[in-house]
């Protein structure tokens, strides 16, 4: 079983109130080679943004894999990993469910701005998509470019 290692975060710009506009990212590693996804999620709040990044990361996987996913969401992180209740965002966490379900999973929480290089370049990927309402693929490709080839 292949080991990959994801690094997810979401945005949400106005986070619920106005005109909110939510977005996605997950940043896939492989032997030191990342690749990242990204959504555009419309009027997501932030929690619901973190929820997709998470299982966007795991959608994008071809195959059943070994993975440790890291989010700076403790939201996302404890209910996955602790069973905290899931009180609202029903449809959001039974996408997640479902992505998850063929993988083996440890969930480890990150601190979000804190340096972490490939959790920032998630971070900026997402403000990024969401700011221009739109997924740039040339965009996703060059944020990762700066990574490097680094496991982490």
């Amino acid at each position: 079983m292949k080991e990959v290692t994801i690094v997810c975060d979401g945005s949400s710009l106005g986070n619920g109130r106005g005109n909110p506009r939510g977005a996605a990212v997950a940043v896939l590693g492989f032997s030191g080679y990342w690749k990242a996804f990204g959504e555009y999620l419309g009027r997501a709040t932030n929690q619901q943004s973190e929820i997709a990044a998470a299982a966007i990361g795991l959608e994008n996987l071809k195959e059943p894999c070994k993975v440790r996913l890291l989010s700076d969401s403790r939201y996302v992180v404890e209910t996955m990993s602790s069973g905290w209740k899931r009180k609202t965002n029903h449809e959001w966490w039974a996408r997640l469910d479902k992505a998850a379900d063929r993988h083996s999973i440890e969930w480890k929480w990150v601190k979000g701005h804190a340096g972490h290089v490939v959790q920032e370049v998630a971070d900026q990927a997402a403000r990024n998509i969401a700011t221009k309402g739109s997924v740039d693929p040339e965009m996703l490709e060059e944020i990762v470019a700066t990574i490097g080839v680094v496991e982490i």
